[in-house]
Parts: structure tokens; sequence; C-alpha cells
């Protein structure tokens, strides 16, 4: 099953977030053969969150993924989005034919009301890096959409989903993450 993790900071948080390094490392280590994607986001060079996208066997191996990572249980995090996610494109971000450099990443988050949209991948799939629906824990209820892209532009990226369909749509700079060479 496939989960989107998204953990915010706590303000005032980098410092802490910049002392548990290596703790995070070893920990998304052991994740290794089932993330999807992962990423900080950010303001300027200033991280504001860590995306991750794992393909577990449940919703409480998802809740251990989340909830037992290092920046948590420190209190870098101010809170987490945890959503049951279906991976519409089929392929892991570094399978991204855009490559890891160029040009500027987004994660875009659509919380959905009422009935399912977005639900088919767009036509021009060229800048997608991973897109599908935020689902409830047993898969039945369409939450929202969760995509990352590559885009001009913050509005080019809120072009992606269908906005005036949900309640709120998040956009957040975001880039490509993984422990660095």
């Amino acid at each position: 099953m496939e989960f989107l993790c998204y953990h915010r900071d706590r303000p005032g948080s980098t410092t802490l977030r910049d002392d548990l390094l290596a703790e995070h490392w070893s920990y998304m280590d052991r994740y290794a053969a089932e993330m999807i994607a992962r990423g900080p986001t950010l303001v300027g060079d200033t991280p504001t969150g860590s995306v991750h996208i794992v393909d577990v066997p449940d919703p409480a191996a998802a809740r251990t993924f989340a909830f037992d990572e290092p920046n948590y249980q420190a209190g870098v995090y101010r809170d987490v989005l945890l959503r049951r996610w279906r991976n519409n494109l089929g392929r892991t971000m570094w399978d991204f034919p855009g490559g890891r450099t160029g040009g500027d990443r987004y994660l875009v988050l659509g919380f959905g009301t009422g009935q399912a949209v977005d639900l088919a991948v767009p036509s021009d799939s060229d800048e997608l890096i991973a897109y599908g629906p935020l689902l409830s824990d047993d898969g039945a209820t369409w939450l929202g959409t969760a995509v990352l892209v590559r885009a001009p532009d913050p509005e080019a990226a809120r072009a992606i989903l269908t906005v005036d369909r949900y309640a709120d749509v998040e956009v957040h700079n975001w880039q490509f993450g993984g422990r660095p060479s």
C-alpha cells in the first residue's frame, strides 16, 4: 500500500533538524526499497517540511514510518499529513525522465470535498514526477490529490489540478531528496 507522508516543520526547528541529520538518514536507509519519492519542501534554502511517499504493507506500517522518524520523535515537526496514496504514474521519482536537476519543482496538495476529481493522469504528463489521489486508509474514500511536478512557477504547478473542485490547494517548493552523494 502506498502512502504519502508530509512532515511539516515546526518554526525555529532548523538547528534541531540539522543536529539529527545522521539519525534521519540512518532511519530512511531502512526504507530505501519502499521509497517512491522523497525530498524537502523549502522557502529559499530553509526546509519547511519533508515529503516521503512509501510503499508499505498496511496503515499500521505507514504510521510506524511516520511517527518513529527521529525528527518527529525529537519535535522538529509541528504536524504530519499521512494519507494512503495511489501511484498513478507507476514509477518512482528516480524514473522521472526530467532527472534530478533543472527547473523548479513543487509539491501540490489538493484537499478534496465531494465528488472525486483529477483521478486520471493529465494528458500532458511530461513534467509529472509523482501523481495520485489521497485516500482513506481503506482506499475507499477520495480525500484529495497529491502531485510532485516540475513547473515554471507555483501558479503553473497549481494549474495541474482542477483547483475550483478542492476545498484548499497548497503549493510548496520541493526538491529531490535522498542521501547526498
